[in-house]
């Protein structure tokens, strides 16, 4: 699903190493860019996964809807993440902009092809699908194991993480999108995010409070490891 606000104007030529996919043979590629505006589909479950995307500037987050009418966000992909990477030849998530984004695309078929004469283009597909799996591994053990303090603890040290620790941590999602990626209410991860700054394990910043300030990494850790 294309829905366009600025788009390029044409195809531009690019490595496959602003991919964030090194290649021994340094090949050549087109990537198109878009940007879709705060809470657009990017692509829908069950469509055909006809491209690969990067976030270039944004976020995105990939979700399914369950059958009691609840949103379960299986994960958040930020700058420089590639996403939509399926190993069927549909979408098993919807894929919607957190804010105003833009994505580089590449068809698949043609990374596919890359990938069959390249061997480091290869392995890297085969080490983001690995990723991928470990994440949602990990991800299927913060819901079903540990408790929502614990779980918000880990969001943090992920986002952290991800954003490379960063002094001010500049969150892109709601507290309702934290809620819907951890498994709990919107009032439950609001206590918790008070609680760990009633420890002063966290900090606030701002009217929104998405603007978060690690003031005690190791207390949050040490939280985390109690799942």
């Amino acid at each position: 699903m294309f829905v366009r606000v600025n788009a390029a104007l044409a195809d531009r030529p690019h490595t496959l190493g602003d991919l964030g996919l090194p290649s021994e043979s340094n090949p050549i590629v087109s990537l198109n860019e878009f940007t879709y505006r705060k809470g657009t589909e990017i692509y829908g479950e069950k469509e055909p996964a006809e491209y690969v995307y990067q976030v270039k500037v944004g976020a995105v987050r990939s979700y399914k809807l369950l059958s009691d009418g609840r949103r379960q966000i299986g994960a958040f992909h930020l700058a420089g993440d590639i996403f939509g990477l399926e190993n069927g030849n549909t979408h098993r998530f919807t894929a919607e902009a957190v804010v105003d984004t833009t994505v580089r695309l590449i068809r698949r078929q043609s990374l596919e092809t890359v990938a069959e004469s390249d061997a480091m283009v290869a392995r890297n597909l085969l080490r983001m699908t690995t990723k991928n799996l470990q994440h949602a591994e990990d991800h299927m053990l913060l819901l079903g194991r540990k408790t929502s303090l614990e779980r918000v603890a880990a969001f943090l040290l992920e986002m952290d993480k991800r954003m490379r620790a960063t002094e001010v941590m500049a969150l892109p999602m709601s507290r309702r999108d934290i809620a819907d990626y951890l498994g709990l209410t919107l009032e439950t991860v609001s206590r918790a995010l008070s609680r760990l700054h009633e420890l002063g394990i966290i900090g606030f910043l701002g009217n929104t409070q998405r603007q978060i300030v690690l003031l005690d990494r190791p207390q949050l850790t040490s939280l985390d490891l109690q799942g």
